[in-house]
Parts: C-alpha cells; sequence; structure tokens
C-alpha cells in the first residue's frame, strides 16, 4: 500500500487507465439501438458473428461447439487419467482439464447430449426442440459467439483500473446496503446491460484473483447476474405486453434490489466463508488511508492498475477467458440444462412442486392461479419456459406477474445456473436450488402489488 501511496498520477497513466475504461464501458454497457429495439455492442458483434455461420462460413455453430465439447470431454478424461507432462505443467491447463470425476462426468454427459442432438439419433426426449435442441441450436451458438467477445475484450473491464475506481468510490453504498465491495456494481452494470452470462464470467474471474472472498463471489453471481434488458424485453413480448414496458422493468428493478438486501444476510449465502480462493492472494484492503479523498485514492489505484499492466498480458488473459468460458462452461451447460429440461418436459415434477403456490396466488387474488403456479418453479429449469407455458393465459396481470417473476428469479439452470456450476464461485446445485426459492418468497409480494397497482 505504501509504494501506491507515494506514486503520483501521471498523464501517461490517466491515459492508460481513462481510454481503454472508456472502451471497456462502450462495448459492455452503453445501450444502441437495433432492429428488436436495444442491446450492447458486444451482443450485436456477437449476432454478426452468427450470422457469418451458415452463411460465409459453411459451417453451422452447432457442429462447432459439439466438436468442442467433445474435444474438452475426451481431454477432461485423459487429463485426469494420465496426468500428462503438457497439462500438468501448465497451471492453466491443469485448471481447465484436471477437474473432479464429477466435472469429468458432466462434460462426458454433455458431449454425449450434444452428439444426439446435433445428429438427432437416439430417443426424441433428448434432442427434441424443446430440450436439447433448445440448448444446442438457440442457447448455445449465442453463448459461443458472445463468450468469444466478452472474453477476449473483458481485460478492457478488469485489468485497466476501472474496478479499482470504481470499487474505492462504492465501496460506502455496497458494503452497508448489500455487504460487498465497491467493484461489484460493475459485475452488475455489466449484466444489467450486457447479459447475465457476462456478470458470472466478471465475478468468477475476480474471485479467482482473489478480489472477492467465497462468500461475496457466491452473492454477486446469484444476486447480481441480473438478467439484460434485450432478454427481458423478448419475455414481455412473448406476453403480448410490450406496451408495459416501463412499469414492467421499474418492477423488475424494485423486486431485484431487495432481493439483493435481502439474499446476503439469510442462509445459504451467509454461511459462506470470508475466505479468498485457495491459490488467489489474500483480498487487497478496500480502506482509504488518511491525506487522500475517495476519488484520489480511487484514481490513484486505477493508474497503478494501468500502468503495470502489459500488452502480451492482456492479450494472453483475454485468449485464456475465451477458452476457459468455451470449454470449461459450455459442456456444463450443455449436460445440465438439458436434463433439467427433459424433467420438465416429460414428467410432472415441476407441476407438483409448483402446487403450493396455488393458494398463495388465490390469497393474492392473482387471476388463474393454477395455471400461473406451474410456472413458479419451472424456471429453475430456463427462464424462457414460465413465458412459453403462460402465454396462453388470459388475465394481462397474470401474464404480467409471470413475465415479472421469471426474470427476476435469475437462477436458471440453462444458462446461469449451469454456467455458476461450471465457474469456480463456491455454489453448489442444492445452493442454487434454495436460492431460486428464496428470490422467488421475496420477488412474488412485490410483483404481485405492482401487478395489482398497474392493473
Amino acid at each position: 500500500m505504501n509504494s501506491t501511496h507515494q506514486r503520483k498520477v501521471t498523464s501517461e497513466g490517466l491515459l492508460k487507465f481513462i481510454i481503454p475504461s472508456l472502451i471497456g464501458i462502450f462495448l459492455f454497457m452503453i445501450p444502441i439501438p437495433n432492429d428488436e429495439g436495444v442491446t450492447i455492442p458486444i451482443a450485436k458483434m456477437a449476432g454478426w458473428l452468427q450470422g457469418l455461420f451458415g452463411t460465409a462460413i459453411p459451417f453451422s455453430l452447432s457442429a462447432l461447439m459439439t466438436i468442442i465439447i467433445s474435444i474438452t470431454a475426451l481431454l477432461s478424461a485423459y487429463a485426469v487419467i494420465t496426468k500428462p507432462d503438457w497439462i500438468t505443467n501448465r497451471p492453466f491447463l491443469t485448471s481447465l482439464l484436471q477437474v473432479s470425476w464429477v466435472w469429468v462426468i458432466a462434460r462426458v454427459l454433455g458431449m454425449i447430449f450434444a452428439i444426439l442432438t446435433l445428429y438427432q439419433v437416439g430417443p426424441e426426449w433428448i434432442w427434441s426442440d424443446a430440450t436439447g435442441g433448445l440448448l444446442l441450436n438457440d442457447l448455445i451458438p449465442i453463448l459461443f459467439s458472445v463468450f468469444l467477445f466478452a472474453g477476449l475484450f473483458l481485460p478492457l473491464l478488469l485489468n485497466f483500473g476501472l474496478l479499482e475506481f470504481c470499487g474505492t468510490l462504492l465501496t460506502k453504498i455496497m458494503r452497508p446496503i448489500f455487504t460487498l465491495p465497491g467493484r461489484s456494481s460493475i459485475d452488475c452494470l455489466a449484466s444489467w446491460m450486457g447479459d447475465g452470462t457476462i456478470g458470472v464470467l466478471l465475478t468468477s474471474k475476480q474471485y479467482e484473483e482473489g478480489y472477492y472472498t467465497k462468500r461475496e463471489a457466491a452473492v454477486i453471481g446469484t444476486t447480481f447476474s441480473v438478467v439484460s434488458i434485450t432478454f427481458s424485453i423478448v419475455v414481455l413480448q412473448q406476453m403480448k405486453l410490450e406496451q408495459y414496458f416501463i412499469p414492467y422493468y421499474l418492477t423488475i428493478v424494485l423486486a431485484g434490489v431487495v432481493a439483493a438486501v435481502i439474499m446476503p444476510r439469510i442462509p445459504p449465502l451467509s454461511r459462506k466463508p470470508d475466505t479468498t480462493y485457495e491459490t488467489a492472494a489474500e483480498a487487497p484492503d478496500d480502506t482509504i488511508p488518511e491525506g487522500h479523498s475517495r476519488f484520489q485514492w480511487g484514481v490513484l489505484q486505477a493508474t497503478k492498475t494501468a500502468e503495470d499492466n502489459r500488452a502480451s498480458n492482456v492479450i494472453k488473459g483475454g485468449v485464456q477467458n475465451v477458452l476457459d468460458m468455451w470449454m470449461g462452461v459450455i459442456p456444463i451447460v450443455m449436460a445440465i440444462g438439458t436434463v433439467a429440461l427433459i424433467i420438465a418436459e416429460t414428467t410432472p415434477l415441476f407441476s407438483y412442486l409448483g402446487a403450493p403456490f396455488v393458494p398463495i396466488l388465490n390469497l393474492m387474488q392473482v387471476p388463474e392461479a393454477a395455471e400461473a403456479a406451474q410456472t413458479m418453479v419451472i424456471g429453475f429449469a430456463d427462464m424462457f419456459l414460465p413465458a412459453i407455458i403462460g402465454a396462453d393465459i388470459e388475465s394481462d396481470l397474470t401474464r404480467f406477474v409471470i413475465a415479472s417473476l421469471s426474470v427476476s428469479q435469475l437462477i436458471y439452470m440453462s444458462e446461469v445456473g449451469g454456467l455458476l456450476l461450471g465457474s469456480k464461485v463456491p455454489v453448489r446445485f442444492i445452493d442454487l436450488f434454495i436460492i431460486f426459492l428464496e428470490r422467488t418468497i421475496i420477488s412474488l409480494p412485490i410483483i404481485v402489488v405492482m401487478a395489482h397497482i398497474i392493473f
């Protein structure tokens, strides 16, 4: 800390902090118009890349991702069984491929599901458009392209001082209200403007580098990886309620803020230890030394980080980010997401789980309570499922409640849940299910009250 304390802000350091950070903010957080309404530049680039496949590039993204998933599964099994030197002597390859047997099995399962879905062989309930096909043909191509650009450009947000600057300025707000360091505000903004997957990626990288404790990483990953504005609009369109976008989004924000205040203070999140990742350095101290204002200290911290950065490390870090997400996360999403969707489509499990919500919805005077109740829990499998199932409900109020709740629940296994389990963020499957139910119980009364005011 003393070396930072004695440093002076130079114009070169200031430019190294400001220019990359502004580019990063533009790419990840600034809404730009598109055909559907608004998006962010990273998502726009991802959409452009998806459009190239099958037109300019005579190869489908589904086939490419099946190859990547298969290579990952086979290399993981090989690494765990034989422990070759070319893997064990490289820390990045070791962390990527030498995983526990549970994750090896999950990756192999993802490979099997991907191959069966790509060639449409085996039981139809595995590869249909509602299960494996939904993931391999619809979601995973989006993840491939988003992860490519997000991973490559993520160092612009992470490595040039923006997190240090925002962390110093916002700690006074984030600590007392959300029990989190100030830098977590960037995760939330990147998710909100961009995508929840970007928030998980940010959180995982920051946790691995020692900036978040286990508890903080778990709280941020499950509370701040919010659904993007873009996807919220898609849900609203499915529910035929586009004209209510402003009250709808205000409802989501209100429910999300209340949940973000309560969730870190109750189990399972409150019971996570405040210790850092095993291989990371101790979490940095966020107190401001005497003689510095919060703004001055933030600029000093930011310029130090920017000046200490090397271009080669940024490029290397970007490529590793991409490989980490493609090989470490997407196979898990394919495996867990497919299983969750198969259960949702072929069994009455989610209808049974939703049954306790019938009397609650009746008490809250929500019309068509029985039909709405089965959407309450099915969002755990995939966030879009409640909108698909609830689209035929006649009551505008009920459809509004379903649309708002499905976005506020956050934890769905086909994407964010699978990503969290595939990442280093310390949450288990049972944690995610409990957090999902807690978010549902906290958000539902707020959303229903807002719905009665609006309708």
